[in-house]
């Protein structure tokens, strides 16, 4: 296997010996880098690619992301993703997300306001990315993992399964809550 450093339009190789890969795109017979990074020509496989030392961190099915609920509506809830977990950088793709009724808990849920409030900080899988950002929360692990209270803003406490609580104003809320809620430092 060959390597050098590329630009993108730097041309690469010749379509009758390699196929374009990852960061490379054919025209006229030729291969062309579409990223800067390394270029891999790999005889084996005779494919080109260029791999990048620097990445986008675009979101694809199975991935999961931290994301705030923006609204609730009876049968969906619309967030905004705004890490994918396990990296620190921002997403690269669309991070309008939303979370069908259906894709919220494993037992039936007839209303996500009773599950999910606006604000709410929730950690989801992603199940879908065309044509729109698809999450869902029906694992155990998955779910609100940080919430406030929609009266004094205080930070609610866990006081039973899928219950929250306001200690200062003695409220108390449903939600759909991840297992470790509280726990978590983002």
């Amino acid at each position: 296997m060959a390597e050098r450093y590329v630009l993108p339009g730097d041309e690469i190789a010749a379509e009758e010996e390699y196929v374009a890969s990852d960061g490379t795109y054919a025209r006229n017979g030729k291969i062309y880098a579409s990223q800067v990074g390394t270029l891999v020509l790999d005889d084996n496989d005779c494919t080109a690619k260029v791999v990048s030392p620097n990445p986008p961190n675009i979101l694809k099915e199975g991935d999961i992301v931290y994301a705030t609920i923006d609204d609730t509506r009876k049968t969906m809830a619309t967030a905004t993703a705004l890490i994918r977990e396990g990296t620190c950088r921002a997403i690269a793709s669309s991070t309008v997300a939303t979370i069908h009724v259906s894709k919220i808990s494993p037992d039936y849920t007839d209303s996500v306001s009773g599950e999910f409030r606006k604000g709410d900080l929730v950690r989801a899988r992603v199940i879908g990315v065309k044509p729109s950002l698809q999450l869902t929360t029906k694992d155990a692990h998955l779910g609100v993992v940080r919430a406030q209270c929609g009266i004094c803003k205080t930070e609610l406490r866990r006081t039973g399964p899928g219950t929250l609580s306001c200690p200062k104003c003695k409220t108390s809320q449903p939600r759909k809550l991840a297992d470790d809620y509280g726990d978590v430092k983002i």
